[in-house]
């Protein structure tokens, strides 16, 4: 074995007992990521199902009350009923529903003479602009669906209905811990990678142990990569122990392969990691480190990466922005090795933009760590 081996392995081995020695290693690991887990595919939930409102059935008449009962069965809407909308617009307003259909007056009237006056009203909170969409979508879709039933109980004549049938492809649930879960594991892999290492040569400053390695033969290039390969190997590790729980506890479908995951997990660690080491080394400090690092790394991979938030939406300086975020072309991969299967072109693009992003990390990484004291 080279002497440069050898210093490669004795650092290696001297990093492995560290990490071994300091619990919060395997708290930020393995705790974190488990908790992180939990809460994206139990507590988050984009599914919009059971949505409360109110009804105001104003008349007693058979065919309004049919339709009311088509609002209580929907498996849409969580129905409250009152025949006093003042009460409904105060819960509305307190936020305990977020609609309210009011069917009037003489509708039963209207709807027998055929005069175009059988109309209802549908009030929704725009406060929340997206389940407000979907309040006003479905209630007039089951109004809709319930007007074709009762046309055809009484034998009137209705224009032939315009039938849709959707198909939803890779995800026919429209569940969505399918999507919330794997985008997860780039959030998980990004706290691993950026605030483990932020925080390693960082340490070594404030623990005075920075000068006993500069003295050492170890080349700069040498020094990162024993700092380095310790927690690839976690970071990879723990991302695997993400998947096992996403396909075994959140029941996520894993139609890709097994290499692929490892693949792309792999590439994305070169700059999450690379990141890391440039911040713990212009920082020095590991509380200003761990911050640097949620601030620049978290936070991005969050909101900018289209974890949550579609990039397609946003403005288009933040979507200009998204694209100097690695967590952006992480999660598509991801998603698709999950939901979809192996497509390597769309992996070997997004891996490119990901190794062009380590280079650039380890480059000024090692720009930064300079065998100097001041």
């Amino acid at each position: 074995m080279t002497p440069g081996l050898r210093r490669i392995r004795a650092m290696l081995v001297k990093e492995t007992l560290q990490i071994l020695r300091d619990p919060s290693t395997f708290l930020i690991a393995f705790v974190l990521p488990l908790i992180l887990l939990f809460l994206f595919g139990y507590g988050v939930s984009l599914d919009t199902r059971d949505v409360k409102i109110g009804l105001a059935l104003q008349d007693a008449s058979a065919a309004a009350r049919s339709l009311a009962s088509a609002y209580e069965q929907s498996p849409w809407f969580d129905v409250h009923g009152s025949r006093e909308l003042g009460d409904l617009e105060n819960d509305m307003i307190a936020g305990r529903i977020r609609g309210i259909i009011v069917i009037p007056q003489d509708f039963g009237v209207h709807l027998a003479r055929r005069d175009g006056g059988a109309e209802i009203q549908i009030i929704t909170d725009g406060s929340l602009p997206n389940t407000a969409s979907f309040v006003a979508a479905y209630a007039e879709g089951v109004r809709a669906s319930w007007a074709e039933g009762y046309a055809g109980e009484h034998g009137l004549r209705v224009s032939p209905p315009l039938t849709v049938n959707p198909r939803f492809w890779f995800n026919p649930e429209l569940a969505s811990r399918y999507f919330l879960v794997p985008g997860s594991i780039a959030i998980v892999m990004t706290m691993i990678g950026t605030l483990l290492t932020a925080l390693v040569v960082a340490r070594e400053w404030e623990r005075g142990t920075m000068e006993a390695l500069m003295a050492t033969p170890l080349g700069m290039a040498e020094l990162i990569a024993t700092k380095v390969i310790p927690y690839f190997v976690l970071g990879l590790g723990s991302a695997a122990l993400c998947a096992l729980l996403a396909v075994t506890l959140f029941g996520v479908p894993f139609r890709g392969s097994i290499p692929a995951f490892l693949g792309i997990s792999s590439v994305f660690l070169i700059p999450a990691l690379g990141q890391g080491l440039l911040i713990s080394a212009l920082s020095k400090n590991q509380f200003v480190a761990s911050q640097v690092a949620l601030i620049v790394a978290f936070l991005p991979a969050m909101v900018l990466s289209g974890f949550v938030f579609e990039i397609g939406s946003m403005p288009k300086p933040i979507q200009i922005i998204t694209h100097f975020v690695p967590a952006r072309y992480l999660i598509p991969s991801l998603q698709t090795v999950f939901m979809v299967g192996d497509l390597w072109g769309l992996y070997l693009r997004n891996s490119l933009i990901l190794l062009g992003f380590g280079v650039v990390f380890f480059l000024l990484a090692i720009r930064a760590t300079r065998r100097r004291l001041d």
